[in-house]
């Protein structure tokens, strides 16, 4: 694979930023790795951090490199900040910034193929509710989307927190009232698509039976299975919010999209 850092100017938040990407490449004479196929245009995978990440952390605190280097595709790593992949009630806008500028500016640069069936997204924790919340608000784009201990509850989490966390959550969706059955509820959005959408994405979610979000992830699942008719595949077992698993589940989700 080929690792570039591609900085850019946002015009949606301002800022200069960067992205991570990993490219397929076709050479045969590595040792320890083979190559891909040569293709026009690869399946990406839109790969998103959590709360305290950047866009390298993936590449440095897993395989990742090795576990797609055969695979063909393409993945895009985008820098989120602190952001929650949303539109802030007082802030910027980062929902706009990842949905439609992220991937322009990566299909700009890159040999990224625009098919639905060759488009992913993923992500942990923060990541896991913003690669959620990609897919079912824009089910025409994503054909699969997996979540790795994700913050998927928002509104129990909005009502747990206090101190700093509720101050900072609160300018990034608001009040309760607020950020139910906004485009931010993945619980509403979920019903919204199971009901009204042509394409569904599948859906792939993972939680550690010793992660802080675990009973959250318990929730949303309840939801899917109940509410909806959504195609989820659930796995959960021993684990933390730490990189040990979410290593281990990046390759889950790999399989789950049958690259």
């Amino acid at each position: 694979m080929a690792k570039v850092k591609c900085e850019f100017f946002s015009e949606v938040l301002g800022i200069s930023t960067s992205m991570t990407v990993l490219l397929p490449e076709v050479g045969k004479n590595r040792i320890g790795m083979a190559g891909a196929k040569k293709k026009e245009a690869y399946p990406v995978l839109y790969l998103l951090h959590g709360l305290s990440d950047d866009d390298s952390t993936w590449a440095r605190r897993t395989a990742l490199e090795r576990y797609v280097a055969e695979l063909g595709i393409v993945v895009v790593m985008p820098n989120g900040y602190r952001g929650f992949y949303t539109n802030m009630q007082n802030g910027e806008k980062y929902f706009d910034y990842i949905a439609n500028e992220v991937p322009s500016v990566a299909q700009h640069y890159f040999p990224i193929s625009t098919a639905r069936n060759e488009t992913f997204v993923a992500g942990l924790s923060m990541g896991g509710y913003g690669a959620m919340k990609l897919a079912l608000n824009f089910p025409e784009r994503y054909c699969a989307a997996a979540s790795f201990s994700g913050a998927l509850d928002i509104e129990s989490y909005l009502k747990e927190v206090s101190g700093d966390a509720a101050r900072e959550k609160m300018n990034t969706f608001g009040t309760v009232e607020d950020f139910l059955r906004s485009e931010n509820d993945l619980f509403s959005l979920a019903k919204k698509v199971s009901h009204e959408a042509e394409e569904r994405p599948r859906l792939y979610q993972a939680c550690g039976t010793e992660d802080f979000l675990y009973v959250h992830n318990q929730n949303f699942r309840t939801h899917i299975i109940e509410e909806t008719n959504l195609d989820l595949t659930y796995d959960e077992g021993p684990g933390a919010h730490t990189w040990d698993y979410w290593d281990e589940q990046i390759q889950k989700a790999l399989r789950f999209f049958e690259l």
